[in-house]
């Protein structure tokens, strides 16, 4: 397997840890994602299949190049996302101000307006686990950072590789 095929697969396995990650906090551990959070997600959604595809390919050379190309944008725009959610957390940065909910359940309009009023809205600006003083977005950073390297490692291999 070529060595940019290899970058990608470890792309894809961090993509499938930290999506794994976060789901078993908001599943498992009961930490509802915000805004910032659920969008967040969508350059790994969209990197697993992308890096998947480009991986199946094979040796395609220009297929290497384009993927890779595309994987690194991703992940660029998900490291300043996460940059962004961090500022926000901070209060470097004005937070967005809609807020996110799940399903209600609710069976009647009396039953939606109690669980409205009862229900706490999510902020991006409030980190609700933090370890080492890191909050899920900060280790979000480090996670993009880290897979749009690899990334471009991908990337620098395939276009130094004449034949894969």
């Amino acid at each position: 397997m070529p060595s940019a095929r290899i970058d990608l697969l470890l792309v894809l396995l961090g993509s499938a840890a930290v999506i794994g990650g976060a789901l078993l906090f908001q599943y498992v551990g009961g930490l509802a994602p915000c805004e910032l959070c659920l969008l967040e997600r969508w350059p790994y959604y969209i990197g697993m299949p992308l890096a998947v595809l480009v991986i199946l390919a094979g040796g395609q050379r220009n297929l290497l190049i384009g993927g890779s190309a595309l994987v690194m944008l991703l992940f660029l725009a998900g490291s300043g996302l996460a940059f962004y959610h961090v500022g926000v957390e901070q209060h470097w940065f004005a937070g967005p101000t809609a807020c996110t909910g799940g399903s209600t359940g609710a069976k009647s309009l009396e039953d939606l307006r109690a669980q409205l009023m009862a229900t706490k809205p999510v902020r991006c600006d409030e980190p609700q686990w933090t370890l080492f003083g890191v909050s899920l977005a900060g280790f979000n950073l480090l996670a993009s950072l880290v897979l749009m390297v690899l990334a471009i490692l991908a990337l620098r291999d395939a276009r130094g590789r004449r034949t894969a």
